[in-house]
């Protein structure tokens, strides 16, 4: 991480890839808030349908919480400070 407020230029095709991760990271959030809240509502009204909805939010969210590293690796390595190579 830059320790200083120095200016950094980082690629288009970088901030692109960036922000498709984000956007696919963004649906399956959402998709698994969509399910635990659905898994609420469907276990009051009809318990038989709690133990399908629970398998399917402990499958997905080891994949949200990858996927959430994978973008804090991404937006780090964007930000990272460039190394400076030594002369040989």
């Amino acid at each position: 991480m830059p320790t200083s407020h120095s200016p950094q230029t980082v690629s288009c095709e970088s901030l692109l890839a960036f922000q498709s991760a984000l956007k696919t990271a963004k649906h399956d959030i959402s998709n698994t808030f969509a399910v635990l809240l659905a898994l609420a509502e469907l276990a009051e009204a009809n318990p038989s349908n709690y133990q399908r909805l629970a398998h399917l939010v402990i499958e997905r969210c080891p994949k949200v919480i990858s996927e959430l590293q994978s973008l804090q690796d991404n937006l780090a390595s964007l930000v990272e400070e460039p190394k400076l190579t030594q002369p040989q």
